[in-house]
């Protein structure tokens, strides 16, 4: 009557509870969880979950961040690995060295990073020659990007060389 496998899960049984740091809250330091992590305040140090990260629109992570999926509407500095898919709204502002899967960018958002994509076996792609691009989005709404590198439109997904 009262059963629990006819609710939705939008967590993992393993992971629990998702955790957040709330606006106007500060934290220097590192974090280890399993669960979600949702942060709209300041966090000075790396976060490592088997979660998905989400920086809300006032959030600011300065450090490492290792994680499954990632959100990113505010700010991030520094080196963020993503097992599966990192997602920036139109918000977000990405500088430092990213390793993703999958990458998804609304137009608007700003991405200056040495970015590195692996494809599903794990091998490395690169839209050039070298193992990373550094790459800014175009705050236009066409959506495009360039490239410090060289090529000033990229319109697709990177290619293995």
């Amino acid at each position: 009557m009262f059963s629990d496998n006819k609710k939705p899960r939008t967590m993992n049984e393993i992971g629990g509870q998702p955790n957040r740091i709330e606006k106007n809250t500060k934290i220097k330091g590192d974090i280890v969880s399993e669960a979600d992590f949702r942060i709209d305040g300041k966090l000075d140090g790396n976060v490592k979950t088997s979660g998905k990260v989400v920086i809300g629109k006032d959030g600011y992570i300065h450090g490492k961040v290792e994680c499954v999926n990632a959100d990113i509407e505010g700010s991030f500095n520094g080196e963020l690995l993503v097992s599966d898919l990192l997602s920036l709204k139109s918000s977000a502002v990405i500088e430092g060295t990213v390793s993703v899967t999958k990458l998804a960018v609304e137009p608007g958002a700003t991405f200056n990073a040495s970015c590195t994509m692996k494809g599903k076996g794990g091998s490395s792609l690169s839209s050039n020659s070298s193992s990373s691009t550094s790459t800014s989005s175009n705050t236009s709404n066409s959506g495009g990007f360039k490239s410090s590198l060289g090529s000033s439109n990229v319109n697709g997904p990177a290619k293995a060389s």
